[in-house]
């Protein structure tokens, strides 16, 4: 008899199996397991069992001749192609290695202590680790998100996560870093058809790739002069994989930002050095101003079609003349093409300015500033599709310093003050993914951060250095033609001189009262004003 109130234990019927079945479950859930590793990893398989039958066959010489052999290949690899040999040998064998030993031992730690797990049904979800590959610098780790994350939860934490690995920069990619390989021969179709699913879209994965060895510490060596060069691909840096990275030139402008000391002559040297090429034969123009008295750049003056160092009126007639060039190419190119293919008789126009702030900040005469405004709002507004470009570069880059800084799609963060600047440079969020230009230590001149083309995440790279002498020997060997100063004779206006003084303004002449009152006046005193 039970009464309310009374306790009442209901236990479920409890379903006992025989151990000679509970222990054959396991053993097929464990084969299962073993089955599916195996086909994920056929290399190992295949090489643990040709060295089992090499040491059925043979004993220990079948297993220590290979491997002595396979020691001399490498090395000779190595030496004829290390870029292969880090690609398809000691990369995937270095990041197995690292795989297993580094990252594996301390990944359920990171991610729970970096706020990358979730709890489903009372149990701890957290992202899966598939692949580490690694390169001579890099260590690139495809991470399969927990349902429901995104991309930028990892970003926020990229600091984090490189310290947590014991490293100091790490970058998080929401595509696969690196674009697929040019294919050419006869298995180009079918490498073709591999690489596209090799590097199709994958949501759910995330890329977080830590910086293993600083390939960015060493001095980058200045690039060599191309003969023609290539305005959509102009080498420029040195990236942490150890890879050129190029600049997209052709139809778009550039913003360098960085404080002083920071290495902006390294990224404009460097792009000067790639053009080259180009300036002797005529096919690029370079108009430079260098508000800073040609401090930076008189020592490269034979390169220059344009060149404006000491009056800020000078200056201004040049900004006002690049004006001319785009109104004319717009009138004569109009119906004709939407974007300008830069000829020696029509040549590229590069308008590069030092110190930018001098002309829209900090220029005293305000109707001389206006008017320098005014010309590079219209040069970056519809410059880019007439080839007259521009390419800036300053240290303070807040709105009322540069207000038509959104006019620069192509953006280059050097060394900064404040951690506020590296979106003001790069755009909104770039330091949460990884721009920490803000943090860059003393040695880093010339050490920047990039947006790579078709990714939105920064990429870190560091600018050849060009010396003194090697300006002076570009300037001796590529000077721009004689008559590269005739560009503007299409359109007959030349570049004013620089005055040695500043004439004094004209004082106004006349009447200052409006018409009205000089008519009232007139009734009034029989036709004469007072």
């Amino acid at each position: 008899m039970t009464t309310a109130g009374d306790l009442m234990v209901i236990r479920p019927r409890r379903l006992e199996l025989p151990l000679w079945l509970i222990a054959l479950g396991m053993l097929l859930r464990w084969l299962f397991r073993a089955v599916v590793w195996c086909v994920r990893h056929p290399v190992i398989v295949g090489l643990v069992v040709a060295g089992g039958w090499l040491y059925a066959e043979f004993g220990r010489a079948g297993l220590i001749v290979p491997l002595v052999l396979a020691g001399l290949v490498s090395a000779v690899w190595r030496w004829k192609h290390e870029t292969s040999w880090w690609d398809w040998c000691a990369g995937p064998v270095l990041g197995w290695f690292r795989q297993v030993f580094v990252y594996r031992r301390a990944w359920r730690e990171a991610m729970t202590l970096c706020g990358l797990t979730r709890t489903y049904d009372h149990r701890p979800v957290m992202p899966q680790l598939l692949r580490v590959r690694s390169d001579q610098a890099l260590d690139v780790l495809t991470v399969r998100m927990v349902r429901g994350q995104t991309p930028e939860e990892f970003q926020k934490v990229t600091a984090n996560l490189a310290y947590a690995f014991g490293r100091r920069h790490a970058r998080v990619y929401s595509e696969r870093p690196g674009d697929p390989p040019p294919r050419t021969g006869y298995w180009a179709l079918v490498l073709g058809w591999v690489d596209r699913l090799r590097y199709r879209d994958r949501p759910s994965l995330v890329y977080l790739v830590v910086v293993r060895t600083d390939a960015l510490r060493t001095v980058v060596k200045p690039f060599d002069v191309p003969v023609v060069p290539d305005l959509t691909a102009l080498p420029l840096a040195r990236r942490e994989d150890l890879r050129h990275w190029s600049l997209h030139l052709l139809a778009t402008h550039v913003l360098i930002g960085g404080a002083t000391r920071s290495g902006k002559g390294s990224v404009l040297w460097s792009l000067v050095r790639s053009l080259a090429g180009g300036i002797s034969s005529g096919l690029v123009r370079l108009w430079v101003i260098d508000p800073k008295g040609g401090m930076e750049f008189a020592m490269g003056r034979p390169l220059f079609a344009r060149f404006a160092g000491k009056s800020f009126e000078a200056m201004a007639d040049l900004l006002d003349e690049a004006v001319t060039v785009l109104r004319e190419r717009q009138t004569r190119l109009a119906g004709t093409v939407r974007v300008h293919t830069p000829t020696e008789a029509d040549p590229l126009v590069v308008v590069v300015i030092d110190e930018m702030a001098a002309l829209t900040a900090y220029l005293q005469d305000a109707e001389l500033r206006k008017r320098i405004a005014s010309s590079l709002g219209l040069l970056l507004s519809q410059g880019a599709g007439v080839g007259v470009l521009v390419v800036a570069a300053l240290q303070d880059p807040r709105k009322e310093v540069l207000p038509f800084r959104d006019l620069f799609p192509t953006r280059i963060a050097l060394g900064l003050t404040e951690a506020a600047q590296v979106d003001l440079i790069l755009g909104d969020g770039a330091r949460n993914r990884g721009a920490l230009a803000d943090q860059m230590p003393r040695w880093a001149k010339g050490v920047g951060y990039v947006i790579l083309d078709g990714t939105p995440e920064p990429a870190r790279v560091r600018f050849s250095h060009i010396t003194d002498d090697d300006i002076r020997q570009l300037a001796a060997t590529h000077p721009a033609p004689a008559d590269a100063a005739d560009i503007l004779a299409q359109v007959g206006r030349e570049t004013a001189p620089e005055p040695t003084h500043r004439p004094p303004l004209p004082r106004p002449r006349g009447p200052l009262l409006p018409d009205s009152l000089l008519n009232i006046l007139r009734d009034t005193d029989g036709g004469e004003p007072r």
